[in-house]
């Protein structure tokens, strides 16, 4: 609701290069499960990176207010936990702000427990369906108060008694099926989840760190993920890496950026949230991964990017899930390459924080872009340049504002976007990090 009343437009200008080295946020997929792991697990997790972001704030809000305790000690982040199924019912409703993520994963904790909770949201969130993780939870027990709602606020009823099932993903969800894994700890059996495309497996590696019993097997074009009920986590230490969605708006930066020269250190480079830098590379991008190493059981490097000549490619719809939040800046900086570039399979662009297809094809075509939308499929006609001088509307949504920062870096004319606030949802430092690699922001109407 903040944002909306006290929003606060910005101006994207034309810089000189980009140079420096850096440092971006903890991923915030892996903060968040680290905080609910952590409370689901006996003992002390310390978890050091965490992204304080608001997202990530309400989602630590969240188990605070479910009986576990979560707090700062210097740079570290202390979670005593409360077991499996040990979590108490909270005094009020929980409020996830925007975060959809922290929303969904937290419906999994709560199936498994015997207590009744309204789970709340800003305007951005209250729109987003949660059909898909609703139904498979309700398939193992959870109630939902207000038969037929599919929105928040959502008053649900959890079970101690949940049952254990078999899911096949209708459609590739890192959300949906950690969800359904959450919830599987508290049944009695073991509860697979069969994907026929990969999705992000953070979960399935916090979770094996914690100490649950989690088989994944491939069978012919499908991999079923399977964890045991009944389960027991310990609390560990967790390192969190760089966000490689948050990398990617300097990433596109220094691309589109004459001269630009710039390395983001200690980025998350896992397989399933590499897609954009594959697209990047295919497209002349000179975008390399240095001092590869593992951290925390997750594969990590440091990214160097110069500015390149790019060109226009067509980005197969099977990729979607290992780049689905990118797709915004990715479209954005296709008006920079030569020729066309076609991404197909975005339906799941639809259901985001806003419909991010069409608007990210409105902010394109307000800048002077050609662009078509064609079912899921978003085409860019790009020139080698963009025209920029247009106002974009977000729509409370924080990748849409990033995504057109970073374009009007590069643009003939500053671009505009309608509000800068909820950026602090999942990148509260993007301005200070993009200013001192050299990038211009005015704020507009101040």
């Amino acid at each position: 609701m903040k944002a909306e009343s006290i929003s606060q437009p910005l101006s994207a200008s034309r810089a000189g290069p980009l140079k420096g080295r850096v440092r971006v946020p903890g991923d915030k997929s892996i903060s968040h499960r680290a905080l609910i792991f952590g409370a689901l697990a006996t003992g002390t997790t310390r978890i050091k990176g965490l992204l304080e972001a608001e997202d990530v704030i309400n989602t630590a809000r969240a188990v605070v207010a479910l009986g576990a305790i979560a707090e700062k000690q210097g740079d570290i982040w202390e979670v005593k936990g409360r077991g499996v199924g040990g979590l108490r019912t909270p005094d009020g409703p929980l409020d996830f702000g925007n975060s959809g993520t922290g929303t969904r994963l937290m419906m999994g904790v709560l199936a498994g427990h015997p207590m009744t909770v309204t789970m709340t949201g800003d305007a951005s969130l209250s729109r987003r369906p949660m059909r898909r993780v609703l139904g498979p939870l309700v398939e193992m027990g959870l109630e939902i108060l207000e038969p037929g709602k599919e929105t928040l606020p959502l008053t649900l009823r959890g079970t101690s008694e949940l049952m254990p099932i078999v899911y096949r993903l209708p459609v590739p969800s890192a959300q949906v099926k950690s969800a359904v894994l959450i919830a599987g700890l508290h049944a009695a059996g073991k509860t697979t989840v069969i994907e026929r495309e990969p999705t992000r497996d953070h979960t399935e590696r916090m979770l094996r760190h914690f100490g649950a019993a989690v088989a994944t097997e491939a069978k012919g074009e499908e991999t079923h993920i399977t964890v045991d009920g009944d389960a027991e986590l310990s609390g560990k230490d967790i390192l969190v890496p760089g966000d490689p969605s948050s990398a990617a708006f300097l990433t596109a930066a220094a691309l589109i950026v004459p001269g630009s020269d710039i390395t983001i250190e200690g980025v998350l480079i896992n397989p399933t949230r590499t897609g954009l830098y594959l697209t990047l590379q295919e497209m002349g991008g000179d975008v390399t991964f240095e001092n590869v190493r593992e951290e925390g059981g997750e594969p990590v490097a440091d990214i160097r990017v110069r500015a390149s000549r790019l060109k226009g490619v067509r980005v197969p719809a099977n990729r979607a899930p290992s780049m689905i939040d990118e797709y915004p800046v990715l479209a954005a900086i296709s008006a920079f390459a030569e020729g066309e570039t076609r991404m197909d399979g975005l339906a799941e662009l639809k259901v985001k924080e806003s419909d991010r297809l069409q608007a990210t094809a409105a902010g394109l075509a307000a800048n002077g872009a050609t662009v078509h939308v064609d079912g899921d499929t978003l085409t860019v006609v790009g020139i080698g340049a963009l025209k920029g001088g247009g106002i974009v509307a977000t729509h409370l949504d924080h990748r849409i504002a990033m995504a057109f920062l970073t374009a009007g870096l590069a643009s003939d004319a500053p671009i505009v976007v309608d509000d800068a606030t909820m950026i602090a949802t999942s990148f509260p430092e993007f301005r200070p990090i993009m200013e001192m690699l050299g990038a211009r922001f005015d704020e507009v109407g101040r």
